[in-house]
């Protein structure tokens, strides 16, 4: 098969739309879809074919690549599209659907005769724009002659988990990963909230860590969009980082193990965004430290 594919992608937030474009530039022809249509319509810039439904998408789509919310959203979708979908096409689901999430997903690749790979990606909006996130994959070895192509123009590397995408091996990879990251960007924000409290100057802080194993870059990165006030754009916004520390806690809770700082993260996400930083980068979990005025809380 030739390296040059139709390539469908669902959903075209942060993370879709800046994969739909590396795809474009590396020679596939792009077919667009978003519920909300004015998301995808500048990917006709860079020459994707923007569709009205998701059927229209995938019609003769070589590969569908998803990147929704969550699972029932992609299930959703991917219902919308049934019609128009073509037995035999691969389905590269890179939404981060949850242990359970995925087990439907894999259910209706094999209902409609669909070659399904789980597909979820390390990396936020800037990795994702420059074509350099993580791609970890599971799914048959015959067909990844047809995704290799994909996950080389969204990833800088691929890592492969197993050969049964719907046992979720990259998923729950993914879920791991994310609850460090998670994890982090909330510890991260309780260091900058407790030095506000303490009128302790948070240099101080990194001056402290500064090139020893307590030092991070990514401790770095996200405390400076709190402290430059860079919260917008999102490179990860605060409502999906809710929701995937929901999938967390409930893949923990599902195989009986207690996870106290995701499920404290998942309350920290949401009282962000009821504070009105739900479209903002993650960081703005920092808010969750203090009232709706802003002032520590007692």
């Amino acid at each position: 098969m030739t390296d040059k594919l139709t390539v469908s992608v669902l959903g075209t937030g942060i993370m879709g739309a800046a994969m739909a474009r590396n795809l474009a530039r590396a020679g596939h022809s792009v077919r667009a879809w978003n519920r909300t249509r004015a998301k995808a319509e500048p990917l006709a810039a860079d020459g994707a074919f923007v569709a009205d439904s998701p059927a229209e998408a995938v019609r003769g789509a070589d590969v569908v690549l998803t990147m929704l919310y969550d699972g029932p959203a992609a299930l959703d979708v991917m219902r919308e599209a049934a019609p128009a979908l073509r037995s035999g096409a691969v389905w590269v689901q890179s939404t981060t659907a949850g242990v359970e999430g995925i087990a439907d997903l894999a259910a209706f690749a094999r209902e409609y005769g669909l070659v399904f790979y789980d597909a979820p990606v390390l990396g936020t909006r800037q990795p994702a724009e420059a074509g350099r996130l993580t791609v970890l994959a599971a799914g048959p070895v015959a067909g990844r002659e047809t995704v290799t192509p994909v996950f080389d123009a969204v990833g800088a590397r691929t890592v492969w988990t197993g050969e049964d995408g719907g046992a979720g091996t990259a998923t729950r990879l993914k879920l791991v990963a994310n609850s460090w990251v998670l994890a982090v960007t909330n510890a991260a924000g309780e260091v900058l909230a407790l030095s506000k409290a303490l009128d302790v100057d948070p240099q101080r802080f990194f001056e402290v860590i500064d090139g020893g194993p307590l030092d991070m870059g990514y401790l770095r990165a996200k405390t400076g969009l709190v402290l430059d006030d860079r919260l917008s754009p999102a490179q990860f916004a605060v409502t999906t980082a809710a929701k995937d520390a929901r999938l967390i806690v409930e893949a923990g809770e599902r195989y009986g193990v207690r996870l106290d700082v995701a499920a404290a993260s998942a309350e920290r996400f949401e009282r962000a965004a009821a504070q009105g930083h739900a479209r903002e980068d993650m960081a703005a979990a920092y808010f969750a430290s203090f009232d709706e005025l802003g002032t520590a809380e007692e």
